[in-house]
């Protein structure tokens, strides 16, 4: 599959110590399908673990982590043609995004929805991986199930 007009951005799946994992609340989308884990577009020439790190301190406040892994390869998704967002305009047909699971160390008072500029996530909430896809906006259930296969192993206490 050709990804050369695919947006590079990477994932977040952010466990806690109880093997749940973060999600937020895109701000300003109506629901039911409106939560989903941090992800973000990586800069030019930029290592995408780090990016992954900046975007999710960027969109939850969160900095106190541990790595457990990530995906090999990229995994893409393609916008609907109802997608009418800035990424389109910029050319993009969809994304393709390397996802890191991340292990929470510090507290839950750590998390601040509005440390950044652009506020990404209006409330947050600790869930269980196995339901994720199905909150998530359908057009990017496919990445979410690749990712849970992918992550399962670090669900669940610790």
């Amino acid at each position: 599959m050709d990804l050369s007009r695919h947006r590079p951005n990477v994932g977040v799946v952010l466990f806690n110590r109880d093997g749940l994992v973060w999600l937020g609340r895109r701000a300003g989308t109506e629901g039911p399908y409106n939560w989903q884990f941090p992800q973000g577009g990586v800069d030019e020439g930029e290592d995408l673990y780090e990016a992954a790190l900046r975007e999710l301190k960027e969109e939850t406040g969160v900095s106190s982590v541990a790595p457990l892994g990530n995906t090999e390869g990229w995994i893409a998704y393609d916008f609907p043609p109802e997608h009418a967002g800035s990424k389109i305009m910029k050319g993009w047909v969809g994304q393709k995004q390397a996802w890191f699971a991340l292990r929470f160390i510090g507290e839950d008072s750590e998390i601040h929805l509005e440390g950044h500029h652009q506020v990404e996530f209006d409330a947050w909430r600790w869930a269980d991986l196995e339901q994720t896809p199905e909150l998530v906006i359908p057009f990017k259930r496919d990445v979410y199930r690749q990712v849970v296969e992918q992550f399962r192993s670090f669900a669940g206490p610790r």
